[in-house]
């Protein structure tokens, strides 16, 4: 298993199925309309890399923005074997920006030179709709592809990979204790 993870995006949306869960709002649709997030949810990253890959994990890619100088996230990440991509936030809107195209070109980089479509997994652990075309094209061309994140991803995405599987019923075990 190769696994690439925009970090922003799950915990963000986790944020969203954890109000969700401790009965902030009654559905993830309400959520997203009323901008509802149970900031106290953290991302466990140990559980998730096992949830994503198991026992099975070669290699483990996580995008995000740059965080504060006081924050040791990226730190943690190194620790559990995660290579850590970081990118500047954009300085005008503060809007993240690059995450998505820069999991797109590493995961391709990484199909096309690395990895052994016989033999190993791609997991995209993120729930946009832009990463279709990428998933897509990895499929017709013989990858494995599955998806892990929230039940409210892209549900074309959802279509088009290999498999997906939904975190949304193990939100309690993903969360930081």
């Amino acid at each position: 298993m190769h696994i690439y993870i925009d970090n922003s995006n799950i915990w963000i949306e986790g944020q969203r199925v954890a109000a969700v869960f401790n009965g902030q709002e009654k559905n993830i649709k309400d959520a997203i309309r009323n901008k509802t997030m149970d900031k106290s949810f953290r991302i466990n990253l140990g559980k998730l890399k096992y949830f994503a890959g198991g026992d099975d994990v070669k290699s483990v890619v996580i995008f995000g923005s740059r965080p504060p100088a006081s924050d040791a996230l990226w730190d943690v990440m190194r620790r559990l074997g995660m290579e850590p991509i970081i990118v500047d936030r954009n300085p005008y809107t503060n809007q993240e920006k690059k995450v998505d195209t820069g999991l797109v070109t590493r995961m391709v980089k990484d199909a096309y030179t690395k990895l052994d479509k016989t033999a190993d997994r791609i997991v995209l652990v993120a729930g946009d709709a832009d990463f279709v075309p990428t998933v897509q094209e990895l499929r017709q061309d013989g990858f494995e592809v599955d998806v892990c994140f929230w039940a409210h991803a892209s549900r074309e995405l959802a279509a088009v990979a290999s498999e997906f599987f939904d975190m949304t019923p193990h939100v309690e075990h993903l969360r930081l204790r």
